[in-house]
């Protein structure tokens, strides 16, 4: 290993040590500091990815500017669960240095993922981070419904696990190389074990993105895990997810059937998501449900992937992260007990708590694609790439479900402030500094590219190329 490939591994080495230390520190020496040293070792490996621009090919791994970049997302989301999560795990009893330690396992794995070249690298990327999913779902020992998502998410998880395996072993058999490189260039007639293969790990990676039919899982462990675990759940594991499977698509090859899946996956996701948080009264369920809607969309996206389409769904999923923080954020801040995800107990908030609440307001727009929010820019994106690929019909599902998601995302701003508050609701806690900072940063971004998304899209045109 040469000095280059050295400087170039170091933010992903940042974030194994880090986690390592943090467990072995923390078993010598507990405390509340273990999150600000986590916080400061993800904020390292992001200034690295941005700062050091060498790129180096090891075996199994390979730093590029598209693993660059999504590392850079990985551990912005990461710092700002990390402060979501400093003051929340205090008040709900959550102690230790397990919680900290996970995550930065989390983001080690999400790097690993994205900067895979074979297969092998890729499933154990994908396991890492989701392992640790397992683990921080549950992590609330006296919550009941918190160890009911943990466990629905394993055994999901699991069978997931097997099915992406199976998936790659056949692909394996197939073609006696694990490379993607190799599997990209073998070309030819696809072999129907081949095709078996590929179609076992769209399922797979359906799973990890929430889409129709591997989506049941969703609701209940977003309600059920810690508001801050959610936070990352929604975002990062879901760019991970897309980064791996933008990785897979060229080892598809000139195969119609991936058009035709993921056509399909798009359609029924957009479809069942929207129209299912339509009936929901948690607002957590809610966003659960919404994110497979929105998910299909990033489908959508793939679909015309030939037309722009990969920058459209890595522009889209920025958007979503970042309204995605800043609901989830908001959750988070003013929970005080048991979870804050009551519809009806936002009567009032923006009047009550106007950070929170604006920051939620805000988010909502976002979601809804109303400008100047990100998530016009990201939905425009979309439906641009999916018409030019001559995606019509599809293109038009995605904009009546998209009308469809407007209700149920506006009727959050009206509660929060239209309705007046209700002598039972009880006064909301002020979210503290570090909270603050953790809305303000999802805010930010979700109008920056809202108002000037060009600087991103030219970013991802050259590392998608």
């Amino acid at each position: 290993m040469t000095s280059v490939d050295l400087m170039a591994l170091t933010p992903l080495l940042m974030l194994a040590a880090g986690s390592v230390l943090c467990l072995l520190i923390g078993a010598l020496r507990p405390g509340i500091y273990l999150y600000a040293a986590a916080i400061a070792v993800v904020a390292a490996s992001l200034l690295w990815s941005c700062i050091v621009s060498v790129e180096a090919a090891l075996p199994g791994l390979s730093i590029t500017p598209f693993s660059r970049f999504s590392s850079v997302f990985f551990c912005g989301t990461g710092i700002v669960s990390l402060l979501l999560a400093y003051s929340y795990n205090r008040r709900h009893g959550i102690t230790g240095e397990e919680y900290p330690a996970t995550i930065l396992f989390a983001l080690t794995g999400m790097a690993v993922a994205c900067a895979a070249t074979d297969l092998l690298m890729l499933f154990l990327g994908l396991e890492a981070f989701t392992f640790a999913f397992y683990i921080l779902v549950a992590i609330r020992r006296d919550s009941a419904r918190g160890g009911e998502a943990g466990l629905k998410y394993l055994l999901n998880g699991t069978l997931s696990a097997a099915i992406l395996a199976m998936g790659m072993a056949l692909i394996y058999a197939a073609r006696g190389t694990l490379k993607l490189a190799e599997l990209t260039s073998s070309g030819g007639t696809p072999e129907p074990l081949f095709l078996a293969g590929c179609c076992l790990i769209l399922i797979g990676m359906a799973f990890k993105l929430s889409l129709v039919p591997a989506h049941l899982w969703t609701a209940d462990v977003y309600q059920g895990a810690p508001a801050p675990v959610t936070a990352l759940l929604s975002t990062a594991s879901k760019g991970a997810s897309l980064a791996a499977l933008i990785l897979l698509l060229p080892t598809f090859g000139t195969w119609d059937g991936l058009h035709d899946i993921l056509w399909l996956l798009a359609l029924f996701s957009m479809l069942a998501g929207n129209f299912a948080a339509l009936v929901q009264s948690n607002l957590t369920r809610m966003l659960a449900w919404s994110s497979v809607g929105q998910m299909g969309y990033v489908a959508l996206a793939l679909v015309a992937a030939p037309t722009g389409g990969l920058k459209a769904a890595a522009f889209y999923l920025v958007a979503y992260a970042a309204a995605g923080l800043a609901a989830f954020g908001a959750v988070s801040a003013l929970s005080e007990g048991e979870e804050f995800d009551a519809i009806e107990s936002c009567r009032g908030l923006g009047y009550r708590s106007p950070l929170t609440g604006a920051a939620l307001a805000l988010a909502m727009f976002s979601l809804a694609g109303i400008p100047p929010a990100a998530g016009f820019m990201g939905k425009f994106a979309v439906f641009a790439a999916a018409l030019r690929g001559g995606e019509i019909v599809l293109a038009l599902v995605g904009m009546l479900s998209a009308l469809v998601a407007v209700f149920f995302y506006l009727r959050v701003v009206v509660v929060l402030y239209m309705k007046p508050s209700t002598p039972t609701i009880e006064s909301v806690r002020v979210p503290d500094f570090s909270e603050k900072v953790a809305l303000f940063v999802p805010a930010v971004a979700i109008l920056l590219l809202g108002v000037y998304p060009q600087p991103l899209l030219e970013l991802l045109e050259k590392i998608l190329r």
